[in-house]
C-alpha cells in the first residue's frame, strides 16, 4: 500500500510538473489584450526602450488593412497589410516569442517603407489577434508562413516578389519554412536573431536561468508532445538551411544575451551555401538595427538588390 501511494505521488507530481512546463513554455490564453508598450525587461532593452516605443507608435499611426486567413489546422490568423505601391515586392514579417507584430515588426516595417515595399506584418498563432493557444516555436508556425504566402499570391498573383522576414522566433520560423515547397516568387529570407532549433533554445534558456537542464528538459519535451501536440526535436532552422533553395540573410548582434550569436553561426556553417551571415558589434537580442542603423540598412539593401529592383532612398 505504501509503495502504491509513493508511486501515485510520483506520477501525479510528474504530471503536475509537465502541466506547469506546458503553461510556462507553450500555452497562451489570449484572454487579455497584449500591450505593445508594456514594460521591457533586461538592461539592454531598457536602454533603448523609448526608441522601440517610438517605432511602434509610428507603425501604429499609419493606416493599414486588417486581414485574416484560415490556417491549415483551422485557426484564424490575423495580419496588418500596409500598401505602398502597386506591383512592389511584399515583405511578410513574423514576430518573436510572446510578442506581437505591432512591436517586433516596427523596425522591419520602417525599413521596408524606405525601400518601397508593401508589408504584411502578422500576429503569429496564439499571439495578438490571431487564434490558437499553443506556441510551437516554429514547428507549426512554419506552415502558417505558407498560408500567408498563398494569401498574397491569391490576392496579387504569383509574379509578385515575396520576402519572408522574421525576428527571434519569427526568424527561426521563416528559416524552417524554407524547407517547405515554397512558390518560386519567394525570393529570399531575412532572419534577425534566429535560434538554431526549438530544443536548443529551450536548453539555452534553462541554462541561463540556472535550472538543472538534464532534469527539467524531459518534462518540457513530454509537455510539448502530450499537451501541446508537437515534437520539439522534429524540425530546426539548421536542418532547413541545409536544404533551402531560398537565399537567407542572417543578421545577429554579437552581444545577444537571449539567443546566442553562435546559433546563427551554426545555421550558417551547416547550410548548403544559401546563407549570408552579418553580425553587429555590441548589439543585444534583436537590437542590431537600433545599434547600427545605417550598416543594417545597407546590408539589407545590398542583399535584396540581387533579386529585384529596390528603391535606394535610404
Amino acid at each position: 500500500m505504501i509503495l502504491f501511494i509513493i508511486l501515485m505521488v510520483l506520477i501525479l507530481s510528474s504530471v503536475g510538473i509537465c502541466l506547469y512546463c506546458f503553461h510556462t513554455c507553450f500555452y497562451a490564453s489570449n484572454r487579455k489584450k497584449q500591450d505593445p508598450y508594456c514594460q521591457l525587461h533586461g538592461q539592454q532593452f531598457l536602454e533603448v526602450q523609448e526608441q522601440i516605443y517610438a517605432s511602434t507608435r509610428r507603425m501604429e499611426q499609419i493606416p493599414f488593412e486588417a486581414v485574416t486567413i484560415r490556417s491549415f489546422d483551422g485557426l484564424t490568423l490575423y495580419g496588418r497589410y500596409y500598401h505602398m505601391k502597386d506591383g512592389a515586392p511584399v515583405k511578410i514579417i513574423f514576430h518573436g516569442y510572446r510578442s506581437m507584430a505591432l512591436r517586433d515588426c516596427a523596425g522591419g516595417f520602417a525599413l521596408s517603407r524606405k525601400l518601397g515595399m508593401n508589408v504584411l506584418a502578422v500576429d503569429q498563432r496564439a499571439h495578438g489577434n490571431s487564434g490558437g493557444h499553443v506556441i510551437t516555436f516554429g514547428v507549426l508556425e512554419r506552415r502558417d508562413c505558407l498560408s500567408w504566402i498563398r494569401y498574397i499570391n491569391g490576392r496579387f498573383g504569383n509574379h509578385t516578389p515575396i520576402i519572408l522576414s522574421g525576428l527571434s522566433m519569427g526568424a527561426a520560423t521563416v528559416i524552417m519554412a524554407a524547407a517547405l515547397p515554397l512558390p518560386a516568387n519567394v525570393k529570399c529570407i531575412l532572419a534577425d536573431s534566429p535560434y538554431s532549433a526549438p530544443d536548443e533554445i529551450i536548453w539555452q534558456v534553462c541554462k541561463d536561468r540556472h535550472f538543472p537542464v538534464k532534469l527539467v528538459y524531459p518534462f518540457i519535451r513530454f509537455a510539448a508532445r502530450v499537451f501541446a501536440g508537437f515534437n520539439l526535436e522534429q524540425y530546426s532552422a539548421t536542418a532547413a538551411a541545409s536544404v533551402s533553395p531560398v537565399p537567407i540573410l542572417l543578421l545577429h548582434g554579437d552581444d545577444d544575451r537571449f539567443v546566442p550569436c553562435e546559433m546563427s553561426h551554426h545555421i550558417h556553417e551547416m547550410s548548403n551555401g544559401c546563407t549570408k551571415l552579418v553580425t553587429f558589434m555590441d548589439a543585444g537580442h534583436g537590437l542590431s538595427y537600433i545599434v547600427e542603423p545605417k550598416r543594417y540598412e545597407q546590408t539589407v539593401l545590398t542583399f535584396l538588390k540581387q533579386f529585384f529592383p529596390v528603391d535606394e532612398g535610404i
